[in-house]
């Protein structure tokens, strides 16, 4: 197997001034992240928060969005590699004069297993080390504040410069011979200097005005301090035990699980779907969403993912998250589809912004979600299968979880018969989607093993009711004989990907005429050059989407429990092989072209990397831990 640095394609920019989505590696502090491209320039932040309105949008805009960008005369795109099982990103300059390498971290101290008790200022620090030769390092700054809604002005002040919008400040030290543009209404900074062999120079990003002050050996000390604080995480979980079952793509698993913790909130507990809004399911296309945003769904999938890797302590405290939101939120215990990192009393107002062009011309750029008002009946069964694996693997569960599951678990049986927009969250008309009754009857079998084995109190006998009529539903009208497979909502012809969870959470088993004809029809019908389309209906909204690596992972997950292990393991490489330079994939694919598509890095992604290498390790003989994945534990 290649590095992951040498796995992916160069890739080159299809239309001026924007990179492709894969281009682009990312660091964070678990309170916000940033995108960098192989050309040096950090095209998308928001500060303070991941939630907060972007300072950096380049990628939504080239022209109006605002960059920081480093690079090397005369270079071309750089190398990118992390430090090992850190978020710390290294891109390297080759010249023909010299070898520029730009060392980029979001400073982070103290402890961060679960919640922890850390400490991250908010900024940026980029550390410039001239490794050969003599390089003219190229320096751009161009803040553009609230989206690029305020305009930005810069100024030279004592130390360094400011940058002001609105009612924001930021501070960058560290460039020389330094100019400003006043491109009409923004300001620009520019900076061209000379480093030679054996010199370093640190360019730190301070936001707000608080700390206006550079020390070129307190930068090396945050970045000494930054790597001692990732290790530590990945060290924390089953590192050893992960290695036995990962085999020859740890590497992947590891930067994966470094993914999913990097959108984990500090403080809060709370877990993003992605760090960024809008890049599009297709090139001009109009499917573009803000995925900023604590989804009960994707933090639960993250959750139990973590579980996998030995970091138990997320998925609890995100639990523990999930009850006080709810409580906060509508004074009773029952989860809306998504909340606010920060804030999750308000519900994100969706608007569309209206001044950027979009990536590439895609437009709308949207802020908000208005997913968040819709009923999607799948997130009870994803939230009490967190409860589940906790308990299940040996951890106690606090009276209030308990409780909470419990009442989520009664609020599910109320509603099962409800149509509701799906786990795809479609614009259109509710239906009766499979999947949606399946997570139902998920909920209620995982609340009444909670029941028996763990202290869940509750009417287990109104939950044993409804888990039988759900599953007799499913089966009357969920699977469709004519098309041969579980179809997409009753009374469908349409065909969904989301189907082929269904024996993976046990509600058939993987040796079923009706799951054998799903994974076919899937295979047949769904895929494209190893790449799974979620479903290929009409939803209500214009335009294409590319196809989703998340059902991709779920078919390698079906097929390698099927006994199809080749298959299975074939479709598994070619979709590993996919990820960039540094191990990162995106929502989707297109499958023609294999360009990234959707919001980037993508947590649902990168948590069915995790499980499906697991899985393929059960189904090859490999060792794996005692307690399995749902799937696995009910074939044995």
């Amino acid at each position: 197997m290649r590095a992951l640095r040498d796995i992916s394609r160069a890739g080159n920019p299809t239309s001026i001034g924007y990179l492709p989505i894969s281009d682009y590696g990312i660091i964070g502090n678990l309170r916000t992240a940033a995108l960098i491209g192989r050309n040096g320039s950090i095209d998308w932040c928001c500060l303070p928060h991941l939630d907060s309105p972007s300072v950096f949008a380049a990628i939504l805009d080239t022209g109006r969005g605002g960059r920081f960008s480093v690079s090397a005369s005369g270079a071309g795109p750089g190398e990118q590699e992390y430090i090992t099982d850190t978020n710390i990103l290294i891109t390297r300059f080759t010249t023909d004069a010299g070898k520029l390498t730009v060392t980029d971290l979001m400073p982070l101290s103290g402890e961060i297993i679960g919640r922890g008790r850390s400490h991250a200022p908010p900024g940026i620090i980029r550390i410039l080390n001239c490794e050969e030769g003599a390089v003219e390092v190229v320096v751009e700054w161009s803040p553009r504040f609230d989206y690029a809604r305020s305009r930005a002005q810069i100024e030279e002040v004592s130390g360094g410069w400011l940058a002001t919008g609105g009612d924001e400040a930021m501070f960058l030290c560290g460039p020389e011979d330094a100019g400003i543009d006043a491109d009409g209404r923004n300001a620009t900074l520019h900076s061209r200097f000379t480093m030679r062999e054996g010199e370093m120079r640190p360019l730190e990003v301070h936001w707000g005005l608080e700390d206006m002050i550079c020390d070129p050996g307190r930068a090396e000390a945050a970045l000494d301090g930054t790597i001692q604080v990732w290790q530590a995480w990945a060290q924390y979980g089953d590192l050893a035990q992960t290695s036995r079952w990962a085999g020859e793509w740890l590497p992947y698993v590891n930067r994966a699980g470094l993914v999913l913790k990097l959108l984990t909130m500090a403080g809060s507990g709370a877990i993003a779907a992605a760090p960024t809004t809008s890049l599009p399911e297709e090139i001009g296309g109009v499917r573009n969403w803000d995925y900023r945003y604590a989804w009960v769904r994707d933090a639960s999938m993250t959750a139990q993912a973590l579980v996998s890797l030995g970091h138990s302590r997320e998925a609890v405290e995100f639990l523990q998250w999930m009850e006080r939101t709810a409580e906060a939120h509508s004074g009773a215990r029952q989860p809306q589809v998504l909340f606010g990192l920060h804030d999750p009393t308000t519900d994100p107002e969706e608007i569309e912004l209206e001044h950027l062009e979009g990536y590439r011309g895609s437009r709308p750029v949207r802020i908000g979600n208005a997913a968040a008002r819709q009923l999607q009946l799948e997130i009870f069964g994803e939230l009490i299968s967190t409860g589940y694996e906790l308990a299940r693997r040996g951890m106690n569960l606090e009276h209030r979880s308990l409780k909470f599951l419990a009442a989520v678990t009664d609020y599910a049986c109320s509603r099962w018969m409800e149509p509701d927009h799906g786990i795809w969250e479609m614009r259109g008309k509710p239906q009766h989607f499979v999947y949606s009754k399946v997570m139902v009857w998920v909920a209620v079998d995982r609340a009444i093993y909670l029941a028996k084995h763990h202290g869940l109190v509750g009417d287990v006998d109104r939950w044993k009711r409804t888990r039988a009529a759900i599953r007799e539903r499913v089966l009357a009208e969920g699977y469709n004989p004519e098309v041969g497979s579980f179809v997409q909502a009753f009374g469908s012809m349409a065909l969904d990907a989301a189907n082929l969870r269904i024996p993976l959470v046990g509600f058939l088993p993987f040796d079923d005429e009706r799951v054998i004809g799903t994974i076919d029809q899937t295979l047949e019908r769904l895929t494209k050059n190893g790449l799974v389309y979620r479903y290929l209906t009409d939803d209500g909204l214009a335009g294409e989407e590319g196809a989703f690596g998340l059902c991709t992972f779920w078919l390698v997950d079906a097929l390698a429990l099927s006994g199809r292990v080749d298959e299975a393991r074939d479709i598994f490489v070619g979709l590993v092989e996919r990820a960039n330079c540094v191990g990162l994939l995106p929502e989707e694919f297109d499958p023609d072209t294999g360009e990234f598509l959707g919001n980037f890095p993508q947590a649902y992604t990168h948590i069915g990397l995790i499980n499906s290498a697991l899985y393929l390790a059960y189904a090859e003989g490999r060792w794996i831990p005692e307690h399995a994945p749902t799937g696995i534990s009910l074939l044995r």
